[in-house]
């Protein structure tokens, strides 16, 4: 399934000590290769006494396609053959931040790891400021909460619509707001963007094109002297859309820069107990919580049903969502809750309806279909945000209301609709768990 990258948006270049648009808005970092800060020593500690290594790869698409994930592992797996090291596909495409700080639990902690990639920068670049910082620091503060002794390192990849800052010699605004938070908590972070954006203002590197023509120079893609392959123009391709890196071109350029990095990170340093400074925001989201929609204090209502494990259209996000329901038109959810926020853990798909929200008594409606709807893919919904910590009453109906889906798909793939519209035709939702900034009122 092709996995579509929401909420990239260009930055503008920057220049010098420039602030990025609002009244939030973060100083834009130097763009460097990597930054040390305290390293990753209990990584180190136990790759240098081969011992087992569990590394969890949070992040969007980049990091759920099979390229610098897999290839940094085994890089790994060579420099240290002695340490059996578990590798966690944690990745979601199109998701940033903010839902990773509601997953986070579910995905990441309950494995453990050792070590926590977080690549969530690219995914963040539609999202303002106050969100990124509540969502990003939510995360450092569950890992460091659960698991002290655990390392964590902030990686920044590229696009096309970011190149530029890269290229200007700062980092964008949302990896400019993580090296904040990487700061004050003493992350180490890397800039897997560096070489590409240096190798694409030399016009050795095109963003987009084919793979077609592409040779490889010589050698091992992940040994540093060997040759990238290049096109007919002798050009790296990077990737094929201006986002997604090509595996043995983009991807390879990524893993390098780890390579790069590995020996400062990865070196002998005392181990010192960590202590979780004050929080830089009281609101971050480090007291995310999910339940299950079946929880005791969430009331389902009309027709609606629990699917099966095997069930179709459950088993392929079985591993995201351990359970989900289908409601028909006029089913409900209802619920109270104490906290700032909640959200639906839901689907875009061709079968999506419209809901009716009503928080505290006032309504609204959304459309949870849009143009990417030829296949399901998980999403969040936004029921209540920057709320009074009080308790809030909400309640979600299914609405029984129709509208064109053909005319709302986008013209490439109103193909789709036209060969199969029967896929289109039920107008219903389907919902795993409820994300809260608080707790569940019973």
């Amino acid at each position: 399934m092709k996995k579509i990258l929401l909420g990239i948006l260009s930055l503008f270049s920057v220049f010098g000590a420039v602030r990025a648009a609002g009244p939030d808005a973060p100083a834009l970092r130097e763009s460097v290769p990597f930054t040390v800060r305290e390293g990753l020593p209990a990584t180190a500690a136990k790759l240098d006494a081969g011992e087992p290594v569990t590394i969890a790869y949070f992040g969007g698409s980049i990091t759920e396609q099979n390229g610098w994930r897999i290839q940094s592992a085994e890089l790994l797996k060579k420099l240290y053959p002695k340490a059996a090291i578990r590798s966690i596909n944690a990745a979601i495409g199109g998701t940033g931040s903010d839902l990773g700080a509601f997953r986070l639990a579910h995905d990441v902690l309950r494995h453990k790891p050792d070590l926590v990639f977080i690549e969530f920068a690219v995914n963040d670049a539609g999202a303002k400021d106050d969100r990124v910082r509540k969502a990003v620091e939510g995360i450092v503060r569950q890992i460091r909460k659960a698991l002290p002794d655990s390392d964590i390192c902030f990686v920044y990849t590229v696009t096309k619509g970011n190149l530029k800052d890269y290229q200007a010699g700062r980092l964008p605004r949302p990896a400019s707001i993580m090296e904040e938070i990487a700061e004050h908590y003493r992350l180490p972070s890397v800039n897997l963007s560096y070489e590409v954006a240096r190798l694409e203002k030399d016009g050795k590197l095109v963003m987009s094109g084919s793979k077609e023509g592409m040779t490889r120079v010589s050698g091992d893609e992940l040994d540093a002297k060997a040759g990238v392959p290049r096109n007919a123009e002798g050009k790296i391709v990077f990737s094929g859309d201006g986002v997604h890196p090509y595996p043995d071109t983009g991807h390879v350029l990524y893993t390098r820069m780890l390579e790069q990095a590995f020996p400062a990170l990865l070196a002998k340093r005392e181990q010192k107990t960590r202590i979780l400074p004050a929080p830089m925001r009281a609101d971050c989201w480090e007291n995310a919580s999910a339940f299950p929609l079946d929880a005791p204090g969430i009331r389902l209502g009309g027709r609606c049903r629990l699917l099966p494990a095997g069930d179709p259209i459950a088993r392929p996000f079985a591993h995201r969502m351990e359970k989900l329901w289908q409601f028909d038109p006029g089913a409900t959810i209802e619920f109270k809750f104490k906290g700032t926020k909640a959200m639906l853990y839901d689907f875009y798909g061709p079968d999506s309806a419209m809901l009716e929200i009503t928080v505290d008594g006032k309504s609204r409606e959304t459309r949870r279909f849009d143009g990417y709807c030829t296949y399901r893919r998980l999403s969040l919904c936004s029921l209540a945000d920057n709320l009074p910590d009080e308790v809030h009453t909400v309640k979600i109906r299914v609405l029984p209301t129709r509208f064109d889906k053909r005319e709302i798909l986008f013209e490439r793939n109103r193909a789709d609709f036209d060969k199969n519209p029967k896929k289109y035709e039920p107008f219903r939702c389907h919902a795993g768990t409820l994300f809260l900034v608080g707790e569940l009122v019973p």
